[in-house]
C-alpha cells in the first residue's frame, strides 16, 4: 500500500507519448539515453525562468531534433534570435552532433502542472506563505478551465522544526482512470529552511491537448 506510480508514465502509449523517439541498437542505445538525460539537465538550469515543463527529443542519423516547449518564447529566442544561436552552439559542444532546435509556445501555462508546480516554488523562495501560494494557483488553474487540481506541498513549511506535508484539492482528479487527461508536475524550492517539494496534478478536458 502507499506505492505512487507517476501519472504521465501510467499513461504512456494510452494517453500520453514518450519524450523522447528514436531508434538505437544495443551498443549505442545506453549513450543516447545519457545524452538525452545530459541535455535536458542542461536545458533545465540555463532555461529557469523561461518556463520550460517539456522538451522533446528526436534523431535522425547524425542529427538531434529538440523541440522546446515553453510559456516565455522571448527569453528563449532572445533578440533578433541571439539567445536561440547561442543555445544550439552550447548543445552541439556537449553533445557533439548537430542540433535542430525548434520553439513551441504554451498558450495556457496555467493548466500545465509542471508550471504550476515551479511557479508556487519561486513564490515560496521569495518567502510568500505556502498556503496562500497554492490557493491562488487553484483559483487561477480552475478559472482557465481546468476540471480539477490537487497540490500537495512537502517539507518544513514555513520554518517548522518537523518536516510535513500539506495539501488542497478542487474538483475531480481522478488518477485511476487511464483514458483522463491527467497531467502531472513535480518542483523543489530552495528556500532557507532547506528543500520543499511541490507536487502538481491537473485534469484538464479530454479534448484539451496542454502541451
Amino acid at each position: 500500500m502507499g506505492q505512487k506510480v507517476n501519472p504521465i508514465g501510467f499513461r504512456l502509449n494510452v494517453r500520453r507519448n514518450w519524450d523522447s523517439r528514436w531508434y538505437a541498437d544495443k551498443k549505442s542505445f545506453p549513450a543516447y539515453v545519457a545524452e538525452d538525460d545530459k541535455i535536458r539537465k542542461f536545458l533545465k538550469k540555463k532555461m529557469k525562468y523561461a518556463a520550460v515543463p517539456r522538451v522533446f527529443i528526436e534523431r535522425a542519423g547524425p542529427k538531434v531534433r529538440i523541440k522546446l516547449f515553453t510559456a516565455r518564447p522571448g527569453i528563449v529566442i532572445g533578440r533578433k534570435g541571439s539567445e536561440l544561436e547561442k543555445l544550439k552552439d552550447e548543445l552541439q559542444k556537449i553533445t557533439g552532433r548537430e542540433i535542430m532546435l525548434d520553439i513551441q509556445e504554451i498558450k495556457k501555462p496555467d493548466v500545465v502542472a509542471q508550471l504550476v508546480a515551479e511557479n508556487i516554488c519561486l513564490q515560496l523562495e521569495r518567502r510568500i506563505s505556502f498556503r496562500r501560494a497554492m490557493k491562488k494557483a487553484i483559483q487561477t488553474t480552475m478559472s482557465m478551465g481546468a476540471e480539477g487540481i490537487r497540490l500537495q506541498c512537502s517539507g518544513r513549511l514555513m520554518g517548522a522544526e518537523i518536516a510535513r506535508t500539506e495539501q488542497q484539492r478542487m474538483g475531480r482528479v481522478p488518477l485511476h482512470t487511464l483514458r483522463e487527461n491527467i497531467d502531472y508536475g513535480f518542483a523543489e524550492a530552495d528556500t532557507v529552511y532547506g528543500k520543499i517539494g511541490v507536487k502538481c496534478w491537473i485534469c484538464n478536458p479530454s479534448d484539451v491537448d496542454t502541451l
